[in-house]
Parts: C-alpha cells; structure tokens; sequence
C-alpha cells in the first residue's frame, strides 16, 4: 500500500501524458495497468501499429506503380507477410518501452495490474490498496459490434485482430467505412486482398466534410476498394474457413450476401470502464456509457474525475493527450484548458484526410456567413514530382472578419499540413496572415498558403 497525490487508471495516451505531467508539476503520481506494456491501445493495438502497416504497405504500391516512372527498374517486391508483422511489433516494441524510460525518468510508478475503486480516495489492484487524494480515469475504450454480428478474432475480427491475421486474406469484407476501416480496408488492399466496404450511411466517414468524403470515395474506388453505402448489415454467419455476410440495401430493402475470408468489424468504439466499481461509487453516466464530467473533469463522486475515450467528445489519442495535460494543471493549481474547437482529425490512408474546426454543413446550419478558399494539389509542383497530386486544400473564412473557421486537406501529408492551420486558428488568425507568410519552395505547404491565397483576390498556381 502506499499514499499518492495523484493515481491514473490506465496508461494510454491520456494516462500516460497526464501521469507525466503530474509529475513534472510535483505531484507524486502513479498509474495502473493491466496489460504487460504501457500505452493502451493506441500504442500496443490501434494508431502505431496500423500506421506501421500503412507504411510498409504503401511502400509496396510505390514500388508497383511508381517505381518505373522515375526510372527504378527491377522486379516488384514480394509480400513476406511474417517479417511485416515482425517489423509492426518492433515498432509497438520501441513506443511502449518508450514509455516505460518515461516513467522511470519522470519517477511514476506504474502498478501493475486491473483496478477497481472501493470508495473516494482508494484504488484496489490485486490484494492490494492504494490512496490518493484524485483519482482520474483514463481506461480507454474497446470495439463496438452490431446486432447480429459476434467477434471472434479469428473470421470475424475487431482492428486487433486485423491488425495480426495469420495471412493476407484473399477476400476481405468491412463493416463500417469510419476510420479504422478505411485504414485497415487500404493496407489489405495494397497488399493484394480483395476489399469490400459496406457502410450503413450514404456517405463515408460520417460527419467529414461532403466535398473531401465525395473525392476521398472516388479516390479509394481507383485503389481497388469496393465500397457500398447504404448497407444495413443483417448478420454474419462465420464458418470454418470463411465468413458469409448478409445485408440489405435501405434504399430498395433488397437482400443481399458477402462472402468473404474474414470480416473485420469497424462500427466503433465504446468507453471500457469494467471492472472499475463505478455503480457502486454513485458515479453519474451519460446515456451514451460514457462518464459524465464537468468542465474541469470532475465526476459527480469528489476526488474522482475522468479524461479520453471514456468522456464525451471525439476518441482521439491527441484530445486525450491535452485532457491529461489540461487536468494535471488543474491539480497542480494552474489554468489548464482543451480548446475543443481545434482539435484536428486524420485518416492516414494515402492520400491522407485531415479537418480541423468547422465543414461547410456545420456553418450553414448555424447561419454563419463564410467564404471558400480552395486549392488542388494539381497545381503544386511538388506533389506532382511525387505522384501525390490527388485532392485539395480547402479552407473555410469568416465572410466579415476573415478569421479561419475550419479546413480540410486531402492529399500528400494532410496530416502534418493541417497544424499550420491548427496554429493560426489557436492565435486567431485570419486566411489573409497565412496567405501572407512566405512559405518555401517548392513544399506541399504552398498549397495551404494558395488556400487562403483563394479566400481573398485568388490563388496564384490556379
């Protein structure tokens, strides 16, 4: 047993960093977690490892289709499929361990083990209990499934199983066209499976602006991804060796089947608070399974609060990551604050999608009067040196005031372009003060600089 200002409950994204940081603010602080390695999902089986598959996959495609354009001859590469997996886990390997140097430096101590919270103030792992005057919840979130559809992690698969399939399938069905399955659906894609997307809307990634989600289909479409919107999935019925997929179309309620080698289940996620006692605490929960928290993270039992994917806002490792940060400053006496208007969001397929703040549809519904910057990255000399010129910058502005009110990029490094914007949206900055900065030559960067170029007299490469 020992005495602690601060416990974290788990060690993501969000409980790592607000562990850290309660640390470095001069709260003696531990965080517990079950698993053998730190960094929760995102670290051990969601963005790394999935982003280490994208690469290694879209190293293949390059290599297939780009290779001989500029003169690089020889035969394709082969798939060795066991040393990809080798390579994902030595990259989960270096992150996690990472953490743990973290910790050590930062003098956290991680208890070992699942947690439950008898009563305020104490944290029950194994036989043992410990105190603290805050406990924060950080356990995360797990795989959400559909009625009628069970994961086995075996046919029927959530992302961690997808992530580490014994082999490449032949047929590869998705349900659900979010992120994660778009992500999943394109390594599998690029290295050789036949992949079809059923999404219940009538347009992927809900909730995405309507201009990038319409070219981001057309785009994926030219990948090889087969993709039906408009799909209520019935069942799946999962076999010895494949699974068969029944489904409906909601436009004509006709009836239709999928054969695939397996089906990977990309519907969601839901917060994982099992096993923490929380019923019995009193704590108060919002009707979506969430933990309800006020504005400073607190729950409604004192000395508890909450941050990440199991309080209400986008499950996103980096709004985790700023909760952590913005409660430990909170606990230490300080100002910490999470301005949820700019949060970006990413989908690492190639081309990469990334938005940040307001879509054309969200203005509109408010009455808010705004003006387009648009800009193809067609006319962008680096990206198409790179045969990366596919998509579009596209920046929304104040019609009154100028100031930017959101974006979205599809194309080359979307996902590192989109924080120039982040920036100047956090300082208040209008589209003129981007299109007024010199920007070098030749980048991918130009083509946000001729975005805001086109929220006033025009852009100059179009």
């Amino acid at each position: 047993m020992a005495n602690y200002d601060v416990i974290i409950i788990g060690s993501g994204p969000g409980g790592y960093v607000c562990a850290i940081r309660c640390a470095q603010l001069g709260l003696k602080t531990a965080c517990v977690e079950g698993r053998e390695t730190l960094g929760g999902t995102c670290l051990n089986v969601g963005c790394i490892p999935s982003k280490a598959l994208l690469h290694a996959s879209h190293q293949l495609h390059e290599a297939e289709h780009n290779f001989a354009q500029m003169g690089l001859k020889g035969k394709s590469p082969s798939v060795d499929w066991a040393q990809m997996q080798s390579y994902k886990d030595d990259v989960i390997g270096q992150n996690t361990k990472g953490i743990e140097f973290l910790f050590k430096k930062n003098k956290v101590d991680w208890i070992k083990g699942w947690a439950r919270i008898p009563e305020p103030g104490a944290v029950e792992v194994g036989e043992e209990t410990h105190t603290a005057k805050h406990i924060i919840i950080a356990s995360g979130s797990e795989p959400a499934s559909i009625p009628g559809v069970e994961i086995d992690e075996n046919t029927v698969v959530s992302s961690t199983g997808a992530l580490s399939l014994p082999k490449v399938p032949k047929k590869l069905a998705v349900i659900g066209a979010g992120v994660i399955g778009l992500e999943l659906g394109s390594v599998y894609a690029r290295l050789g499976a036949e992949v079809t997307v059923l999404e219940y809307l009538d347009q992927i990634t809900p909730g995405m602006d309507t201009d990038v989600a319409r070219n981001f289909r057309t785009l994926l479409k030219k990948q090889g991804l087969e993709i039906v919107t408009g799909a209520a999935v019935q069942g799946v019925e999962a076999l010895k060796t494949k699974a068969k997929v029944a489904y409906t179309l909601r436009k004509d309620d006709s009836e239709h089947q999928l054969d695939a080698d397996v089906v990977l289940v990309a519907t969601g996620r839901k917060p994982f608070t099992q096993g923490l006692g929380l019923d019995g605490l009193g704590v108060e929960m919002t009707k979506r399974g969430q933990i309800a928290t006020d504005a400073h993270y607190k729950t409604s039992v004192e000395g508890i609060y909450a941050i990440g994917d199991v309080i209400e806002g986008p499950m996103l490792a980096h709004k985790a990551e700023d909760e952590g940060m913005a409660l430990a400053e909170i606990l230490a006496g300080q100002a910490g604050h999470v301005n949820y208007d700019v949060i970006p969001g990413v989908i690492y397929t190639h081309p990469e999608v990334a938005s940040v703040g307001k879509t054309e549809d969200s203005l509109k519904e408010a009455g808010r009067a705004y003006k387009v910057g648009k800009f193809s990255f067609m006319g962008n000399g680096r990206a198409k040196a790179n045969f990366a010129a596919d998509g579009f910058v596209k920046i929304l502005a104040d019609v009154e005031t100028d100031r930017i009110l959101g974006a979205h990029i599809i194309g080359p490094a979307a996902g590192e372009l989109i924080h120039e914007i982040c920036v100047a949206m956090e300082f208040g900055a209008a589209a003129e003060d981007l299109a007024r900065t010199c920007h070098a030559h030749p980048t991918y960067s130009e083509a946000v600089r001729e975005a805001a170029l086109a929220c006033g007299d025009g852009p100059i490469h179009s």
